[in-house]
């Protein structure tokens, strides 16, 4: 790579930026996918957001930071997805204005506007192509469009409105980001808070119930030292008594005073937790990719492979079918190491004759699938293996019975922790249901789309439209307080599920689930048999 200031090194703009908002005739001319999400989505789901706007509100929405990966090299950018969610802009240093009612000025009557990072041809040289004001017109529809660095002379007075919604405002902005900042804290009276405590109080209010208080109050407590929490009347009330009709007193309080951030939250939440057709196709076709590529590394295994191997193939299959990214680092773990939940070194030299632990999934165009297999490297599972798996997919079977609409999600964790209780007893791994958190300690499902740990209803009732993850697991550790023979042995699966009214479609199904069907696949040939396909380093 060419030396140049990091400032300039954003690689994946070359690529990544405005080209999604061609049209379907415009991309395949110019030899890009036609698939992206339209103009038409990001207006339409704008006027969503407008729709449940309060009286006399704006909503700012800022483009996320680029971040250092080393010295003079950025991170591949990536968009914030709330900014492209309700826009389709991928860049920095831009900042999108939903009003709730129309507005007017000498130039006649909006009810939003962007501003955008402005066209600089010698840096689109290096970095890639920008939209632009010209390009943000003619491609993401908008009619106020705006370079950047306007907006801190733009005469529009932001404290008029009753209420300005707002997402978590980015406090390691540089450059043209940070004045944007500045510049809206200026114009809306923005106060400094402790972003700490107000997200602690939005989950509080979003997925505080009776049932886990516990974790929520687990969550919490390292941080009451802090001198916002000792002051918080809210947070000291639940500290006095962290009990279920304390938490609903709190909840009460909360959203009867809410924060510009926290209607943001409630907004976006609402929003984004239930898929349009447009996202669904996406969403579908990430976990389709990603289902294929867990199935050709179960074919392709080896004892003698690296994790760092695996994951390779893994992503070049995401790569073969157009995925641009993988939606969160991979997860390859043989042995003990399928027992870190987020272990993300994937550095051993061989799996050896162990279970191989794969949580990868591509992203698609923005959106992430999330799936994991377990499977072990010579092809049969040990009589161990195999009924520690079998549990897990039994609690996995137990709870795809629950996805349909109007279920309560914490439903789903409750009968998880039923079922992988019973068995681990049953086993003699464990005496109480109540330590089923040693060996199954992380929940079993979360909301799946731009984000992999999207935005959604955590508390509420399950609803159609909705995608989530089933993801139950145990993982015993060596040195654990069991027989030797459980050592290093982790297993978990996890799918992908859409929320239909009457029931659950599984959609990585591609990816084979039952013990039997897994040692079938790893029998199978791999398209990557047949020889190395690089001599041995020296």
């Amino acid at each position: 790579m060419n030396f140049l200031n990091r400032s300039l090194i954003v690689a994946a703009l070359v690529c990544s930026t405005g080209m999604q908002a061609f049209s379907q005739a415009e991309n395949a001319a110019q030899n890009l996918p036609t698939d992206y999400l339209t103009k038409e989505f990001h207006a339409g789901r704008r006027q969503a957001l407008r729709d449940m706007m309060p009286a006399n509100s704006v909503t700012a929405i800022f483009a996320y930071p680029e971040r250092v990966f080393s010295k003079d090299v950025n991170y591949v950018y990536h968009a914030n997805p709330d900014l492209y969610y309700f826009s389709g802009y991928k860049e920095p240093d831009a900042v999108l204005l939903v009003f709730k009612e129309m507005q007017t000025d000498g130039e006649g009557s909006y009810n939003e506007m962007i501003f955008v990072r402005h066209r600089d041809p010698a840096q689109e040289q290096w970095t890639g192509r920008r939209l632009g004001v010209a390009g943000v017109k003619a491609q993401l529809g908008f009619k106020r469009v705006y370079n950047s660095d306007e907006f801190e002379k733009f005469p529009i007075d932001l404290k008029k409105f009753k209420t300005i919604l707002y997402d978590d405002l980015p406090d390691d902005a540089s450059g043209s980001l940070k004045e944007l900042v500045a510049t809206f804290k200026s114009k809306g009276d923005i106060k400094d808070v402790d972003k700490r405590l107000l997200s602690d109080l939005n989950l509080i209010s979003q997925r505080g119930t009776p049932k886990n208080i516990d974790r929520i109050m687990a969550y919490i407590r390292p941080r009451l030292d802090g001198e916002a929490y000792k002051n918080n009347p809210l947070i000291q009330e639940l500290v006095a008594k962290p009990d279920s009709a304390t938490l609903m007193d709190v909840k009460a309080k909360i959203d009867a005073n809410p924060s510009g951030l926290a209607l943001f939250e409630k907004a976006t939440v609402e929003l984004r937790g239930v898929k349009t057709p447009e996202e669904l196709a996406l969403l579908k076709k990430s976990v389709e990719i990603s289902s294929i590529a867990h199935a050709e590394a179960m074919r392709a295994v080896k004892p003698q492979m690296s994790e760092t191997e695996l994951e390779g193939i893994m992503l070049y299959v995401h790569k073969h079918y157009g995925a641009e990214d993988e939606g969160y680092p991979p997860i390859v773990g043989a042995g003990g190491n399928g027992c870190i939940l987020h272990y993300e070194e994937n550095s051993a030299t061989k799996v050896d004759n162990q279970l191989v632990l794969m949580d990868v999934g591509a992203e698609y165009h923005g959106y992430s699938a999330d799936v994991t297999r377990t499977f072990p490297a010579n092809g049969k599972f040990t009589d161990e293996q195999r009924v520690i798996y079998q549990a897990v997919y039994d609690a996995q079977e137990e709870v795809f019975k629950l996805c349909k609409e109007g279920v309560n999600y914490s439903s789903l964790e409750t009968k998880t922790r039923e079922v992988l209780s019973a068995r681990l007893i049953g086993l003699g791994i464990i005496k109480d249901a109540k330590e089923v958190g040693k060996y199954y300690p992380h929940g079993v499902s979360h909301h799946l789309g731009l984000d992999v740990h999207d935005k959604g209803d955590y508390s509420g009732d399950l609803k159609a439209g909705m995608v989530i993850t089933v993801e139950p697991g145990i993982y015993i550790p060596a040195g654990s307080p069991c027989d030797k023979k459980w050592w290093n042995i982790g297993v978990r699966i996890e799918d992908d599920v859409l929320i239909g009214k009457s029931q659950g479609t599984l959609l990585s199904i591609d990816a084979p689930r039952k013990w039997q069907d897994v040692e079938k696949t790893i029998a199978e040939k791999s398209i990557f048999d047949g020889g190395r396909l690089f001599p041995a380093l020296k």
